[in-house]
């Protein structure tokens, strides 16, 4: 057997793929396709966040039910996979319905504040995607 926690694994890359699909890549790009208003885009993009924070919420479970059930949790190298867990919960809680009000709110016309939500939530993406990455190099050579 390659890894004693294979569901982790795989659900731990799959996160890794999604997130680089959206926060990386959709989520500037939609707004450079011909005929995408930003009232569109915006719409566009609370749709995606809000499937794409799900599928990480239904990642996270899998990952954490594989650790929990297969073996200790709280080994050093596990604990790289709390610190996305982490911050998923503060964008859930937190961030992603703030941005959804800034969203809802431009959609409507109305003039928004400057805000750094933005930055934020990259910032968390690039730090979500580097601890499940190596979470998952550990998993696959321990």
């Amino acid at each position: 057997m390659i890894t004693q926690y294979p569901v982790a694994l795989i659900a731990a890359f799959l996160w890794i793929g999604f997130v680089g699909a959206i926060s990386f890549m959709e989520s500037w790009l939609k707004f450079k396709a011909p005929g995408i208003t930003v009232k569109l885009g915006l719409g566009i993009g609370r749709l995606v966040f809000s499937v794409l924070n799900k599928i990480e919420l239904i990642l996270a479970i899998a990952i954490m039910t594989n650790l929990t059930v297969e073996g200790d949790i709280l080994n050093f190298w596990n604990l790289l996979f709390f610190v996305p867990l982490l911050l998923l919960i503060v964008q859930t809680l937190w961030l992603l319905p703030a941005l959804d009000v800034r969203a809802v709110n431009s959609i409507k016309g109305e003039a928004l504040s400057k805000t750094h939500l933005h930055f934020y939530y990259v910032g968390m993406e690039v730090v979500k995607v580097g601890c499940l990455f190596m979470f998952c190099m550990n998993l696959l050579y321990s």
